[in-house]
C-alpha cells in the first residue's frame, strides 16, 4: 500500500496544505485501487495532481466536521455536471449515518434525493469490516465531540510481482486517547495519527484531540512500527509535537508532509512534493525536517524565507 498526503493541516487548510485527505493506493494483482481517507476543505483541487477523479474507488469519511468531509460537495459537482457525462458507477461514500443528509444540507439540496444520484452512501457500523478491492476496512468508534467519529484499521492484501503482501495502516481520524484507538492501531505497520493539541497549552481539554505526547503513548501501547503525526494546525510547532511524541515512543517517527507518498509497509518516503506550491510549508515544519536530517533544497528562483521555506529535497525511491 502507498499513502499519499493530499492534505494534513488541522482544522482548516493552511498555506501549504489542504485540510485532511489521504490517498491510499493498493494493487490486487490486476489493477490499482484508490481510496480516499477523508475529503476535507481544499483537498479536491490538490487531489487532481495525483489522479483522475473518475478513478476514485471509494471515499471513507471519519466524521462530519467540514475539515474532513466538505469537499464531497465539489466532487458532487464534478460527477453531476461533467459535460461528457461521468461514465462510471456512483462513487461509494462510507461515513456516519447522517452523511447523505449533511452533504445535501451543505449544498442547499433537498435531502431526497440529495447527492444520492452521484454517490452510493453507505453507513459505518462500529467494528464491522467492509471490503474494497484488496482492502479490508474496520471502523472503530473513537472520542470526538460529534455524533459519530471513527478511526480506521485498514488491512491490505495485495498481489505485487506475483506474490502476496500484507500490510496494516491505521488512521486515527480525530480523537482523544481511548481503548478503541489503541485496538485499531494494534501492531500496525503505519499509524497515521492526529496530534492537534499541544502539552502545556491544550492538554487540559479532554475528549477532542491528541497531543504529541498522547499520540506517542497510544503508539507505544499499540506496538506500531511507525508513527506519522498529522492534523497539525497552523498555530502549532511541529518540532514541539515531535519532541512530545519521542518522549513516549521510541519507534520510527515523522510528521506528515503534504504531497509526499509513503510506503505503508516500509515507512519510507517514496515521493516528494511535485509542485512549487508545496514549497510553502510552515517554518516550524521546515525546522523539524532539518533536525530529522532531511536535506532541504531551494526551488529554482526561490529564496527560502520564514513564510516560504525551501522544500524537502529528493530521496531515493524505495519499494
Amino acid at each position: 500500500m502507498k499513502l499519499t498526503i493530499i492534505g494534513c493541516t488541522g482544522s482548516f487548510p493552511g498555506p501549504g496544505s489542504p485540510a485532511s485527505c489521504y490517498l491510499l493506493t493498493a494493487h490486487d494483482g490486476t489493477r490499482p485501487w484508490r481510496v480516499l481517507l477523508d475529503f476535507g476543505s481544499g483537498s479536491l483541487g490538490v487531489l487532481q495532481r495525483y489522479m483522475d477523479l473518475k478513478d476514485i474507488d471509494a471515499v471513507l469519511i471519519s466524521h462530519l466536521h467540514p475539515d474532513h468531509c466538505m469537499d464531497l460537495c465539489g466532487l458532487h459537482v464534478a460527477v453531476h455536471w461533467d459535460p461528457e457525462g461521468w461514465g462510471r458507477d456512483r462513487v461509494r461514500v462510507y461515513g456516519p449515518a447522517d452523511t447523505a443528509d449533511r452533504m445535501a444540507d451543505a449544498y442547499g439540496l433537498p435531502r431526497d434525493p440529495g447527492m444520492r444520484e452521484d454517490f452510493d452512501f453507505r453507513s459505518w457500523k462500529a467494528n464491522e469490516p467492509v471490503t474494497i478491492g484488496p482492502l479490508t476496512v474496520t471502523p472503530y468508534p473513537v472520542v470526538h465531540p460529534v455524533d459519530e467519529a471513527y478511526a480506521f484499521r485498514i488491512e491490505g492484501n495485495e498481489i505485487l510481482d506475483g506474490r502476496p503482501v500484507h500490510s496494516i495502516l491505521t488512521y486515527s481520524g480525530d480523537t482523544d486517547e481511548c481503548p478503541e484507538l489503541i485496538e485499531s492501531a494494534r501492531d500496525a505497520d503505519l499509524f497515521l495519527c492526529e496530534a492537534a493539541f499541544q502539552e502545556g497549552r491544550d492538554d487540559h481539554i479532554k475528549g477532542v484531540h491528541l497531543t504529541g505526547k498522547r499520540a506517542g503513548e497510544v503508539a507505544k501501547v499499540a506496538g506500531v512500527e511507525r508513527l506519522l503525526l498529522t492534523h497539525i494546525p497552523v498555530w502549532t510547532d511541529h518540532s514541539t509535537l515531535l519532541e512530545e511524541a519521542r518522549a513516549e515512543y521510541d519507534g520510527n517517527l515523522a510528521v506528515a508532509v503534504a504531497g509526499v507518498t509513503y510506503g505503508v509497509r516500509s515507512g519510507e518516503r517514496i515521493g516528494d512534493p511535485r509542485t512549487a506550491s508545496m514549497a510553502r510549508i510552515p517554518e516550524s515544519l521546515a525546522r523539524a525536517l532539518q533536525e530529522a536530517g532531511v536535506r532541504l533544497r531551494p526551488i529554482p528562483g526561490h529564496r527560502g524565507t520564514a513564510e516560504n521555506p525551501v522544500q524537502p529535497g529528493p530521496h531515493d525511491p524505495s519499494p
